[in-house]
């Protein structure tokens, strides 16, 4: 328990320290902001394949791939679901603010903190069920590979932040907000997986389909919209390399 504690903290701690390194620099360029993005959409995509679906196969037994594709699809349905009925800022383009129905009520900051809560939880989520298998190894692979991810993703959403007239205290609440989501999915992932271990297989499987959903929802879109897809597609090719290597040596 102490140590997925101190990976939950870990996780939620990256998009923390991301968050300090874009306030030291503001002004990233889309096209800087799109090869770190890339980059950690790679991780993601590594993380959600090498880490949760393809153990999924393997702890399914007979059935295996069927309650894999049922859990991917779970996963990335319900993450629509949440898209589509949680009011918050899908994107941001500059100080140029995409909106949903219903965001007129709503302040900037709050919308801002469930945009990214939206995609958090998730991954938190991922985290801690990858602990439920009992492979310390894999799970913390899978947590890595979110940690890794979460330092480029807090140091780009702070600039747009601050375009979008939030003050800088309330970015950076917003970001130490937005680690805590963390924390908490990763501790609801383990204990969810621990109370029923019947479930591991469609709960790594869930988890594997968010990540599959963000990546292709809203990380490969973003990032391919300024001009810099090709740099874009080759950082999403290291990301993913470079978890292919931290498997093959912590295997």
């Amino acid at each position: 328990m102490q140590m997925v504690l101190l990976t939950a903290l870990g996780v939620g701690g990256a998009t923390v320290i991301g968050a300090i390194i874009g306030f030291i620099f503001k002004n990233i360029s889309h096209k800087f902001s799109d090869i770190v993005l890339s980059f950690a959409a790679g991780v993601m995509l590594a993380a959600a394949v090498i880490g949760l679906i393809l153990p999924s196969l393997d702890y399914g037994g007979k059935f295996g791939i069927v309650t894999t594709v049922l859990g991917i699809f779970a996963g990335a349905l319900c993450l629509n679901f949440i898209d589509r009925l949680v009011p918050h800022l899908h994107k941001m383009v500059g100080t140029e603010i995409e909106e949903h129905n219903g965001n007129e009520k709503l302040s900037k900051v709050l919308l801002f903190v469930m945009a990214i809560a939206i995609h958090n939880l998730p991954e938190g989520i991922a985290a801690g069920v990858g602990f439920g298998s009992g492979n310390t190894n894999e799970a913390l692979l899978i947590a890595g590979g979110i940690a890794l991810q979460n330092v480029p993703e807090g140091m780009v959403i702070i600039g747009p932040m601050l375009a979008a007239g939030i003050t800088p205290r309330k970015t950076f609440i917003c970001a130490m907000i937005t680690g805590l989501i963390e924390v908490v999915g990763t501790l609801l992932g383990y204990f969810a997986v621990s109370l029923a271990s019947a479930i591991l297989p469609f709960a790594l499987a869930f988890a594997g389909g968010t990540m599959l959903y963000v990546i292709s929802d809203e990380m490969i879109p973003e990032t391919h919209a300024h001009g810099s897809e090709r740099g874009a597609t080759y950082a999403l090719l290291v990301g993913f390399c470079v978890m292919l290597v931290s498997d093959v040596l912590l295997g």
